[in-house]
């Protein structure tokens, strides 16, 4: 009577082990094929681009033009479908390549503050917005890779 016990023990603990081993097995293929989750959070971004912006934007620029600026960079990413509405366990599905380069960025930044009224005293202070910016989504995670030269030019 006691080998059968110990049958059934072994067997109910194959089985056990085999059930999670397919458990997590179908975990880590679904979550290798969606796109791994970068949480950009409003004031974490804030704060980061403030605290790496030169001396002489930080004495220029408050943390709500900073603020404002980062909005009108994350309006200008959804215009360009980098920042789509339901992100939650999608597969990635970019269809074409869509560079983003700072001189467009930064222009764009510019025009924007134009059409808001918000006077930003040297031009150069969306520039370093826009790089402390770049610098706060490759932190999160949320860059791609960078483009060929010849694809920029």
């Amino acid at each position: 009577m006691p080998a059968i016990t110990v049958v059934f023990a072994l067997v109910s603990a194959l089985l056990v082990f085999m059930i999670a081993a397919g458990s997590v097995g179908r975990e880590a293929h679904r979550l290798d094929a969606v796109a791994p989750r970068a949480v950009y959070l409003p004031d974490e971004a804030v704060d980061f681009v403030c605290d790496r912006l030169p001396e002489e934007s930080q004495a220029r620029l408050t943390p709500a033009e900073v603020e404002q600026l980062l909005r009108f960079h994350m309006q200008w990413l959804h215009a360009q479908g980098l920042q789509p509405d339901k992100v939650v366990d999608r597969k990635q599905g970019i269809d074409d390549t869509v560079v983003v380069t700072e001189d467009t960025l930064t222009a764009y930044l510019l025009g924007e503050s134009d059409r808001n009224n918000l006077d930003l005293l040297d031009d150069v202070d969306a520039v370093h917005v826009v790089e402390a910016h770049l610098a706060y989504f490759e932190a999160i995670g949320a860059v791609g890779p960078q483009a060929p030269l010849d694809d920029v030019i």
